[in-house]
């Protein structure tokens, strides 16, 4: 059990790198205005939560506390990030506010799960 655990960790992990590394790689393309949400975003903040779920409802399953707060910050601020992404994945420039909310809240995102203990 504790290897599918690490497996579905990895995949959570890989699903913020998607994220991030989408919205990194394009911060030139801000600048220019011509900023768009490509796949990989969309399908990280989609494996973020769908792993994220999973390893809540595993701690929960095996009566581990969880921090039900920052779990409830955590999927407020994904569901932000998702909704921006999938209404606008299809335009072909994305307006800087948008897009920079989309990178603000997942680094917010990231450092509420690693700060917050």
């Amino acid at each position: 059990m504790d290897v599918l655990i690490n497996v579905v960790v990895a995949l959570h992990i890989i699903g913020i790198a998607s994220l991030l590394g989408g919205f990194l790689t394009q911060m030139k393309a801000v600048g220019e205005g011509t900023a768009r949400f490509g796949p990989a975003m969309l399908h990280g903040a989609l494996t973020m939560l769908v792993t994220g779920i999973a390893l809540v409802g595993r701690n929960q399953a095996d009566d581990q506390a969880v921090n039900n707060v920052k779990i409830g910050i955590k999927l407020a601020l994904l569901v932000v990030i998702l909704a921006l992404v999938y209404v606008k994945r299809d335009e072909e420039k994305v307006d800087k506010g948008a897009f920079m909310a989309v990178g603000g809240l997942t680094v917010v995102n990231i450092f509420i799960a690693t700060v917050w203990t």
